[in-house]
């Protein structure tokens, strides 16, 4: 399980230091992509073999499936964990997600997301902005 907020710095070769406490669940590895909101989007091998299956079972005729399919798999690069506990983030993903000095981690319960830290500081400030809105659509659904 993936909890927290974690900042780490990035060095020159583009390595950054996992939470020790995520990298029992990356033992496998894990796959890096681009996530939704100009972060990367972090999965242990396990659960991106589940998510994979299901994303390449949604049909090929529908564009939002197709769109979805470029965006995780095109830019997808499989990573291992280091013996000091780093990965090596590739370059075309550090550009997407704006990463330079500093990332911050952030667990997402069966994944966790690498943001910017300008990019996580005014993600927060706008979901704190939506809060209401936010608890409203959970209520909606039961939460």
């Amino acid at each position: 399980m993936f909890l927290g907020e974690y900042e780490h710095s990035i060095d020159d070769k583009g390595r950054v230091a996992i939470p020790a406490r995520f990298r029992d669940d990356l033992r496998e590895g894990l796959v890096l992509t681009r996530g939704f909101d100009q972060c990367l989007q972090a999965f242990p091998r396990p659960r991106w073999r589940e998510l994979s299956a299901r994303v390449s079972s949604l049909s090929l005729g529908n564009a939002e499936a197709r769109n979805l399919r470029r965006i995780l798999f095109a830019n997808a690069a499989e990573v291992e964990v280091d013996r000091q506990g780093r990965i090596l983030i590739p370059q075309n993903l550090r550009e997407y997600a704006g990463l330079a000095t500093q990332v911050v981690i952030a667990g997402m319960d069966t994944y966790f997301e690498l943001w910017s830290t300008e990019h996580w500081s005014a993600t927060l400030d706008q979901l704190t902005s939506d809060g209401a809105n936010i608890a409203e659509q959970l209520a909606q659904l039961g939460i």
